[in-house]
């Protein structure tokens, strides 16, 4: 019988709010070549010139806005979801970050260490996007590499899957019951090239008219269309009519073109449609961070009500809801228990 174990695998963040720290940490991300596509002696040069002399301080007085006295919220929560998941599994639940730590190859030998033979790896990512989904898998199976007894299943994007929908509207609830106006779902950005990048047909993302709602194999690798049925899903199970709301996207770095439309462009123009009191949801996110916390929940909010709105909202991310738990839980029996009797 195999020893088997799960990975949860989130983004990252700095080690400490320090310059230094996130200095760091932004080198290792946007080193990554799924992230910064460019080539690598541009990338470097853009790197080094441009955003590593002046980002790091910008970025470390933002993460002190959000920072814990246990440490940064991304981490702080999914240590949280490792320790409620492991009450409900009876398998090894390990964690890991993309960047900074605890590292993917920390990790892999850990488990390793411990006999594990199996591994079911879990990327904390609803959505498909080189720059997120992909990067993880890509990493962890480079460590396994060196670890040839170990095999790993791979959890894929669950973006529509009903369960997960299902802990969405769970997590949501309390404030969508609320009156509003307005409900946006705010989604990260990823730059148009790397939908057209994802598309190996190169005969459907951003060529046929609708392409996000037009049937195609390319969705599977499509972050946008992926987005879309995310959101399509929800408002169904919710019972929202379509005119109480949209969807937008955020976080774009640089000057090229990102998914459209953005969030900040999109927040003020809700005030100017009379929508006076919002519900920001971030659902490609599961756990609260830099870009949640901070970006929509404080500089998202003041934007609005500067603008003349009246009451604004920032849904919580799934976090360490009950319902989040319960998916994770059931993917892992779901995927393990067959092989391990």
């Amino acid at each position: 019988m195999q020893k088997s174990a799960v990975l949860l695998v989130n983004l990252g963040s700095p080690d400490s709010t320090s310059i230094p720290d996130v200095r760091s940490y932004l080198r290792e991300f946007l080193s990554d070549d799924r992230v910064l596509d460019s080539p690598k002696l541009i990338q470097q040069f853009v790197l080094n010139c441009f955003i590593l002399p002046t980002r790091p301080k910008r970025s470390a007085e933002a993460y002190e806005k959000v920072w814990l006295d246990e440490g940064s919220p991304l981490i702080v929560t999914t240590k949280n979801v490792q320790s409620l998941l492991q009450e409900r599994i009876d398998y090894p639940v390990e964690i890991a970050m993309r960047y900074g730590n605890p590292s993917i190859p920390d990790a892999i030998a850990d488990l390793k260490r411990n006999g594990i033979e199996r591994l079911l790896l879990i990327p904390l990512y609803p959505h498909y996007a080189m720059s997120s989904y992909e990067t993880v898998v890509v990493r962890v199976m480079e460590e396994v590499a060196r670890q040839p007894e170990l095999e790993v299943d791979t959890v894929q994007p669950f973006y529509n899957e009903p369960d997960y929908i299902e802990a969405l509207y769970q997590s949501a609830k309390p404030y969508i019951e609320k009156d509003f106006d307005h409900l946006l779902f705010s989604y990260h950005g990823i730059p148009v090239r790397h939908l057209t990048k994802a598309d190996s047909s190169k005969a459907h993302c951003q060529v046929v008219k609708d392409c996000c709602t037009t049937c195609s194999p390319a969705h599977a690798t499509c972050y946008k269309a992926q987005t879309v049925a995310t959101t399509e899903a929800f408002v169904k199970r919710a019972g929202l009519p379509e005119e109480t709301y949209s969807i937008s996207y955020q976080s774009r770095l640089g000057r090229e073109p990102w998914i459209e439309p953005y969030t900040d462009f999109v927040i003020p123009e809700l005030v100017e449609q009379g929508k006076k009191r919002i519900l920001v949801m971030m659902p490609a996110f599961v756990s609260d961070c830099l870009e949640t916390l901070e970006e929509i929940a404080m500089e998202g909010k003041e934007q609005f009500l500067q603008a003349g709105g009246e009451s604004f909202d920032a849904i919580p991310c799934l976090n360490e809801h009950p319902a989040w738990i319960d998916f994770l839980a059931q993917k892992a029996r779901t995927r393990l228990d067959s092989v391990t009797v």
